[in-house]
């Protein structure tokens, strides 16, 4: 192992000569419309639940009470179990079952456990789920019902995927950029924000961010866009969002860091940015720099106001951690770091709804 995320590369050439042919994009209202930068190469080994093709809705209450002339919020709730964990997931559990994988494993605080769960039931194959034991009870009641077999861990996603190790099982381990394809079905963000917008970019995205993966799947999907001829080189600024109670993306930025340094006793009410030591620090910090964005850290006392304006603003299901989002972007507008006039995309990155009720 090189202790480094893996990526995976396409016949750019191909898929170049298949846009001119206008074999691309296709029709399908799914991720699954960008096949040809997607890794499975069978179709029928294709797990699909209808992810992807979210649509991207104008703001125009939170953009306005926001100071801002227009925000567009990509809506992630609309995914099959309702967040964009969908994407990687999906990509992923589809790519491995076609490499011959029986099983599935992962650490996770909430609805990257859901949809494994969800994505290996609809591919007749065992899911196994690490989650921390202060889990919302949704979140596990969910896997249960898909038929996860569901392990409840003292401590953080951490300590999950410590004791997940720890077991060893005979599975394939999909923890957050520990295998190649999350990010690949995480990039199709970037894709649709760019086709829903007619083949443009935004000034700036601002992404809620645990361990990463939202944020390099969509720089990566811009490079392939460019890369194919459906962009130029023009770039969106990619922010980070975290809470202030844990927060290592924002401490490295603003250290000038070149690493991410473990963020000890993180603690945040939106459990999937509750992530102290992203495997994937390294490439985060790279595509934050070589946008010119930035990361942002928002008090934790002011996410769940923030949902709540929000959601009565705009009639959305905001999960806690697009609030952070919400907050992040309210402070780089107030710091002058996002201008009024810049066209700002917002990722909600699911929906709230598991998060009520006890542990």
């Amino acid at each position: 192992m090189c202790g480094s995320p893996l990526f995976a590369r396409y016949d750019i050439a191909g898929v170049r000569e298949d846009i001119a042919a206008e074999e691309f994009p296709t029709n399908v209202n799914s991720m699954w419309r960008y096949s040809q930068l997607l890794p499975v190469r069978s179709p029928s080994c294709v797990v699909s639940l209808g992810e992807g093709w979210t649509p991207l809705l104008l703001s125009r209450r939170l953009g306005k009470h926001l100071g801002l002339k227009m925000l567009r919020i990509k809506d992630e709730a609309q995914n099959p179990t309702t967040s964009f964990k969908d994407r990687g997931l999906c990509a992923a559990i589809s790519k491995h079952y076609e490499l011959g994988a029986k099983a599935f494993a992962l650490p996770s605080a909430g609805n990257a456990a859901v949809s494994t769960s969800a994505y290996a039931a609809a591919a007749g194959l065992k899911s196994y789920i690490f989650m921390p034991a202060d889990t919302p009870l949704g979140f596990f009641s969910q896997c249960v019902l898909f038929g996860a077999v569901t392990h409840r861990v003292e401590g953080n996603i951490s300590d999950a995927g410590a004791e997940m190790r720890k077991q060893n099982g005979d599975w394939t381990d999909l923890s957050t950029t520990k295998e190649p394809y999350r990010v690949e079905g995480k990039k199709t963000l970037g894709f649709e924000i760019a086709e829903q917008m007619g083949w443009s970019v935004p000034d700036a995205i601002i992404c809620p961010t645990g361990g990463g993966t939202a944020i390099i799947g969509i720089w990566k999907a811009f490079e392939e866009m460019e890369a194919v001829g459906l962009i130029g080189k023009e770039r969106p600024k990619m922010f980070a969002a975290q809470s202030g109670g844990c927060a290592p993306i924002v401490r490295a930025i603003e250290k000038e860091m070149e690493t991410v340094e473990t963020w000890v006793n993180g603690e945040t009410s939106a459990l999937g940015l509750r992530v102290p030591s992203p495997f994937a620090g390294k490439l985060i910090l790279k595509a934050i720099r070589e946008s010119g964005g930035g990361a942002v850290a928002v008090a934790e006392q002011d996410i769940q106001p923030t949902r709540r304006m929000a959601s009565k603003l705009e009639g959305l299901d905001i999960c806690p951690e697009a609030a952070v989002g919400i907050c992040g972007l309210s402070n780089l507008v107030d710091a002058g770091r996002i201008d009024y006039d810049e066209e700002v995309v917002l990722l909600n990155t699911g929906s709230g709804a598991r998060y009520t009720g006890g542990a």
